[in-house]
């Protein structure tokens, strides 16, 4: 049985690394790579990705040729947090007749971010027999996928609550600076106004996607204001150093609204130097559910676990845009990937 193809479409921060766990995954092969940075292409992605042999993949920039040279299964996509970033992208991939998984947040559950992009998209996927899946850890599992799996067992359900708490000194440097760690409030403040921090992105896909599993027609959304984590002593992780009285990381919270009530609370916190990091969910329901996994789910490993774990589910999936309630159940794809695969 022939390998599964996959072309890498992004290979910073993210891709880089869930390239490189492809690369020892048992039942693939990578054909070729897609990035716009001047200092990734046309470079070897043995290169890019600094490993100590060379891979015979040029990084390109020509996506459709690319594509159409290739003929992946299915392109892993990691560029933007927003649709309306990444929407050409992926057309152009969908265009080719081949399937795709991103890590685009608002992906997760894209009619809440641009309802007519997220159906021209779908409809797009359906002419081409491509399917189309934004998924990750967060939006994609712990505060939705996992959080609808729970509610199984529930007669009746009254509110949800999911908490993730994290200690971002384990995380990559970008997403220390994205979360505004290190700043003075002042400085965290300005970056917030002129959107250079936008907090966390896919609370709203959250919610939009445990409500419609659940058949829900909530009222309103309300997203909060991002607000800094002031860090009560000094901490530090491995590139940033944290004064006391400094914006440590942030918290953001998210409510969907039904019946004048709210039914489904989503507290996002990632701040250097958290003690406890956890991942909650509550419901109050009949019966009550409670869940905590301690410490949380790490979230650069969760994410790339998520998105290669997704692949054989992806192409044995119907065309069209899916999200992760449209697809079986989660679960790991520890062996050889062809396993699991229907060509």
């Amino acid at each position: 049985m022939r390998k599964v193809r996959i072309v890498l479409y992004g290979v910073g921060a993210v891709g880089a690394l869930i390239a490189k766990f492809l690369l020892e995954k048992e039942g693939v092969e990578i054909v070729g790579a897609i990035d716009t940075a001047e200092d990734k292409v046309g470079k070897d992605l043995g290169e890019v990705l600094s490993l100590q042999r060379r891979l015979g993949i040029i990084v390109r920039n020509d996506p459709d040729m690319l594509l159409k040279q290739t003929k992946p299964d299915i392109a892993v996509h990691a560029t933007s947090s927003f649709l309306k970033d990444t929407y050409v992208q992926l057309a152009t991939v969908v265009k080719n007749g081949v399937n795709v998984v991103s890590t685009c947040e608002e992906l997760s559950y894209p009619y809440s971010a641009d309802s007519k992009l997220a159906v021209d998209l779908d409809l797009l996927a359906k002419k081409h027999d491509a399917t189309v899946l934004g998924t990750g850890i967060n939006p994609g599992f712990l505060m939705d996928t996992l959080v609808i799996a729970l509610t199984a067992p529930c007669q009746s359900i009254e509110k949800i609550e999911a908490t993730r708490v994290m200690n971002a000194a384990t995380r990559r440097v970008p997403f220390q600076k994205k979360i505004g760690a290190g700043l003075t409030l002042e400085e965290f403040r300005e970056k917030i106004e002129h959107k250079h921090i936008t907090g966390h992105v896919g609370l709203e896909q959250s919610i939009r996607m445990i409500a419609d599993a659940l058949a829900w027609k909530l009222d309103k959304i309300i997203i909060e204001p991002v607000e800094p984590v002031v860090a009560k002593k000094a901490a530090e992780s491995k590139d940033i150093k944290v004064k006391a009285g400094n914006a440590a990381g942030l918290r953001q919270k998210a409510k969907g609204v039904m019946n004048g009530k709210e039914v489904i609370v989503l507290d996002f916190q990632a701040y250097i130097g958290a003690e406890r990091e956890f991942d909650t969910v509550t419901i109050k329901g009949i019966p009550n559910v409670c869940q905590k996994i301690e410490p949380c789910v790490h979230g650069d490993i969760g994410t790339i676990a998520m998105v290669v774990n997704s692949i054989p589910k992806i192409i044995n999936a119907k065309a069209g845009l899916l999200t992760m309630k449209d697809l079986p159940v989660p679960s790991a794809a520890t062996e050889d990937m062809r396993k699991y695969v229907t060509f």
